[in-house]
Formats: structure tokens, sequence, C-alpha cells
């Protein structure tokens, strides 16, 4: 999880929330969608209001407000959730990051795509070679298959 995702106010315009994403130093999982919240802008922030896609601010007017034009019903995740969680929520959603919000609907981070694969992938997966990278992720991916299968057998047997 990123706490420096780019979070701006409501009465943002749309070409100042592109100026912000177009920074270098911004991912492209982060710089798909701006984190609309009150005043704090700094997590923790005030109330999430919703994010608006990179792809709906190219569509607007550069003096809209970014305010109307909010997702405000976008999935959002708590501190805690876990991986699973995560990867279904942004395959589900074809979405490249996620707001994590905590009780009281502030912001306090984002959790993006590059986050979920840095832990699904093997530690040393940047020095290791692609063969070894690999070879690991089809183990991983056999013993889920593995445990799913253990499920599915066990459902059946429970009878439904």
């Amino acid at each position: 999880m990123t706490t420096e995702p780019v979070v701006l106010g409501p009465e943002t315009a749309v070409a100042a929330a592109l100026a912000h994403i177009r920074r270098q130093d911004i991912t492209p999982a982060l710089a798909s969608m701006v984190f609309v919240c009150r005043p704090p802008l700094e997590t923790p922030t005030g109330r999430f209001l919703g994010v608006v896609h990179f792809q709906r601010l190219l569509r607007e007017a550069p003096a809209e407000p970014i305010g109307g034009l909010l997702d405000a019903e976008i999935e959002w995740v708590a501190p805690d959730a876990g991986l699973g969680t995560l990867t279904r929520l942004l395959a589900q959603y074809n979405l490249l990051a996620l707001p994590v919000l905590d009780t009281e609907r502030r912001l306090l981070g984002a959790v993006s795509v590059d986050d979920v694969l840095d832990h699904l992938l093997p530690s040393d997966w940047r020095e290791a070679e692609e063969e070894h990278t690999d070879a690991a992720m089809e183990a991983a991916q056999a013993e889920q298959d593995r445990l799913h299968a253990e499920r599915e057998a066990q459902r059946e047997a429970a009878g439904g």
C-alpha cells in the first residue's frame, strides 16, 4: 500500500487533476485515478468521496470541478484486507488501484496491482532468472489448484 496516491479536493479542476497524474514520480497504476477527499488531503485524509478515473478526466472540460465526476461506488478495502480479497476486487472490476479506508471513511492510502504482484511473486523475482520465477509461480498455482479442488470435494461430500 502506498500512503501517497493522488489526493485532491472536489473543487479541483480537471486540468489540475490531469497535471497531478502526469507527474513522473506517479506510477501508471496510481495515475489511473484521482482520489477525491475532504481536507486534509494528506493521508489519513478527511472523508473519502470517491475517485475520478483517468479516462473520465480526458473526456471532460478542463475547468470542470472533479467533484461532479466522482465514481462514489468504487469498491474499497480496509487496511487488513487479505491478498485474496485484493486480487479478486482488482480483477473483478478491472482496476489498477483500490482505496484503503478506515472505519470513518478516511483515505489511508491505495493498494495497486503493483503492490499485489510484489506479494504474489517470489521475493527475489527482480534478481532471479526468468525460469526460476516461472517455476516458483507454477508451483504456487499448482498448490492453489490443489486447495481449490480439496474445498470443492469437501463441499460435494457435505451435500452441496
